[in-house]
Parts: C-alpha cells; sequence; structure tokens
C-alpha cells in the first residue's frame, strides 16, 4: 500500500472505485502545475483554486508562480459557520461566472474546511469536475484530505450533506507545517493519536517516545507522523470505501467531539481539540465496561493530553450527551460508539445506554478537572 522513498513517501489510496496518490515532502508547492499536468493527461486544462485569504497570502505566491496562466481563486472565509450551503451556492456562481466548464480543475488550498468543501463542489459543480488536494494543516495532511468525505454542515449538525468524491491526487507538503501556530499544530496531531490508538501501536509508540521532535515541529518526525496516518487510512478505505462497515473505526472520537463542538458553537474548541476530549470519554465508557483496563485507558489518555494542551470548558453533561443524537453516523436512531480494546484496535458497539454516555461524559470532565489543577 505505500512506497517509502528517502525524502518523499507516496502512498497509494486504492478503492473498488478509484486509485489515487498521496504524496508527502517538502517543496510540493513549487512545482504544482507539473504534477497537475500529469494528472490531467498532460495536458493543463484551467485552475480554479479554492482557499482562505490567510492561507493565500502565506503561500499564494508560491501557487500562482508555478502556472504560466495564473489560476482563478475562489475565497472562503475561515471558521466551520462558512462550511454551509449558502457557501456552496456562492462558490459555484463564482465558477460559472469565470466560465469553469467540466474540464476544470479545482484546486483545494487549504485546511479541512477548505478540502471539504472542495471536494463538495467539485462533486456538484457541472455533476462532477475533477479536483487536487493539498492540504495546508497538519489535521488536513494526516486525515481529512484522503479518503473521499467531502460536504458541509447543517444547523442540526456538522457534514450532514455532502458526498463521496475522492481527488486526483493529495500533495502534502510538509514545509507549509511551519507556518502553523502551536495550538493548530497540536490539535492536528489528536486525529495521529487517533490513528494510533484504533489501529497502529507501531505509530502510537513512536508518538509517546518522540513528542518533543514532534511538536518542534521536526520536519523528519512530522513527515513520519503524516506518513504512518495516511497509510493507516488508505489502509481502511481500501476495505470500507463508504463507511459501511471498518471504515467506522476512523470516527474514534468524534462522537462526543462532534457534540462538544456543537454545544461551544464553534468556536471554544478546533476539531482536534473536541475530538481529543471525545476520546478521552470513549476511553472512559470504554474502561467502564472492562473493555480495556484503567491503566491501558490512563496510557492513551496521556497521550491525547500530552498532545495538548486541551481547552477547558463546563457544561452539563446531558446537553453533550443529547447532542450526539445529531451524530450521522447514527442509523435507525441507533447511537454507534468506537471503542478501544487495546492499543491498535477496536469494536464498533450500538449498546451504548444513556446512563453509560452520561458517566463517560463526567468521567471526561474529571480528567478535565485535574490537569487544570
Amino acid at each position: 500500500m505505500a512506497r517509502y522513498d528517502k525524502e518523499m513517501p507516496t502512498i497509494q489510496v486504492k478503492t473498488p472505485s478509484v486509485q489515487y496518490p498521496v504524496v508527502i515532502g517538502p517543496g510540493l508547492l513549487k512545482n504544482l502545475a507539473a504534477r497537475c499536468t500529469a494528472l490531467t493527461n498532460k495536458k493543463l486544462p484551467r485552475v480554479f483554486v479554492v482557499t482562505s485569504p490567510a492561507i493565500w497570502g502565506l503561500w499564494g505566491k508560491q501557487v500562482s508562480a508555478s502556472f504560466k496562466d495564473k489560476p482563478t481563486v475562489l475565497f472562503i472565509p475561515p471558521g466551520e459557520s462558512h462550511k454551509r450551503m449558502g457557501t456552496m451556492e456562492r462558490l459555484c456562481e463564482e465558477l460559472a461566472a469565470a466560465g469553469a466548464d467540466r474540464d476544470s480543475l479545482l484546486l483545494a488550498v487549504g485546511g479541512g474546511i477548505v478540502g471539504d468543501v472542495t471536494g463538495f463542489l467539485a462533486a456538484i459543480y457541472m455533476r462532477g469536475i475533477r479536483y487536487v488536494q493539498i492540504p495546508t494543516t497538519l489535521l488536513a495532511q494526516v486525515d481529512s484530505s484522503v479518503g473521499g468525505k467531502t460536504g458541509v454542515n447543517l444547523a442540526r449538525g456538522k457534514n450532514l450533506v455532502g458526498a463521496f468524491n475522492h481527488p486526483l491526487a493529495v500533495f502534502a507538503d510538509i514545509d507549509v507545517l511551519g507556518t502553523l501556530p502551536p495550538r493548530e499544530l497540536r490539535a492536528g496531531l489528536q486525529e495521529s493519536v487517533k490513528a494510533g490508538i484504533i489501529r497502529d501501536a507501531k505509530l502510537f509508540s513512536y508518538l509517546e517516545k518522540n513528542s518533543a521532535a514532534v511538536l518542534r515541529g521536526d520536519a523528519a518526525a512530522l513527515g513520519y507522523v503524516v506518513a504512518a496516518s495516511v497509510k493507516m487510512k488508505a489502509d481502511v478505505v481500501a476495505i470500507d470505501e463508504r463507511e459501511s462497515g471498518l471504515r467506522m473505526i476512523l470516527n474514534f472520537g468524534h462522537t462526543v467531539g462532534h457534540a462538544i463542538e456543537a454545544a461551544t458553537a464553534y468556536k471554544k474548541m478546533l476539531h482536534g481539540e473536541a475530538v481529543g476530549w471525545g476520546m478521552v470519554a470513549a476511553l472512559m465508557i470504554a474502561a467502564g465496561r472492562g473493555l480495556i483496563t484503567a491503566q491501558e485507558a490512563g496510557r492513551m489518555i496521556a497521550l491525547a493530553l500530552a498532545y495538548g494542551p486541551l481547552p477547558e470548558f463546563r457544561m452539563p453533561a446531558k446537553k453533550i450527551a443529547a447532542l450526539t443524537s445529531g451524530d450521522k453516523k447514527n442509523r435507525g436512531g441507533v447511537k454507534r460508539f468506537v471503542l478501544p480494546v487495546k492499543i491498535g484496535a477496536t469494536v464498533t458497539v450500538t449498546d451504548v445506554s444513556e446512563a453509560e454516555l452520561l458517566s463517560g461524559i463526567e468521567d471526561m470532565f474529571a480528567v478535565m478537572k485535574q490537569v487544570a489543577q
């Protein structure tokens, strides 16, 4: 599944419907035109970039310099509040006004929100055009840019409208991570902690032993973490492309995490931070069931906290529990929870009671209190 060259690992995502490369390494922004040309039958179509003002301010010159004909740029303001259907309609109108057609190519240059929106835009504009993911945050590089999930939020929950739509390729330039604020880097690393807990004990051990190098942004350490996280996800997506079974394990920590985001109005927490606390709650539920020992749960929680700090907040556990009902993984009114049975393995259960859920959330708040002291 993966080829690890010395300087530029390439991981092939192989699904029943499509195959595409995830290229990881430094300096990928410098030759985007050549890379995109190779993806589009040796002829570069009109290129449209979807990005945010801040990201374009950092990397726009470098991206544009790669192209002989400068790409048309469409902007998305930052924040989950703009990941909505109104934004999709505006972007579609802007593409039409600029003359985008079915041969056009979209480039998603930004974090997870930009990637999700661009992928969905590519799925619906003229019933489908091509796109490439160029993730600029760690969270997007290790998780959201891979696997073809795209979409936008509704008032009732995250990503309730969308489509499975894979990119032509993902170019994860490690160099761009150097401009990330420390908080963004740490939030993204929660998804790699998740990857280690659910399916990659070797990655888990690496994150434990190399936290100092990873947190100071060492390029080799980050390259390893990104490649290992992507490989884990690529392996899962190859087996279960559309989340009918195994792929549900990728949602570990997200059931409570998404509820925390909603409960805090998407203003208090970055996505990875909310997932970090969601993992703590899920681990407490797993320990309460006897699926893992208290010692195992403590080790996994310690790793999530090591890549914090995770922001504190306080509210009734019942409020968070109620918001888990809007999770899109629920089917037939049944809540699905991904719970670890050891480092590197999980089970998906459908019988978590309201009492168990509330207890897990209360235990999460107890851990939060201990950390704050």
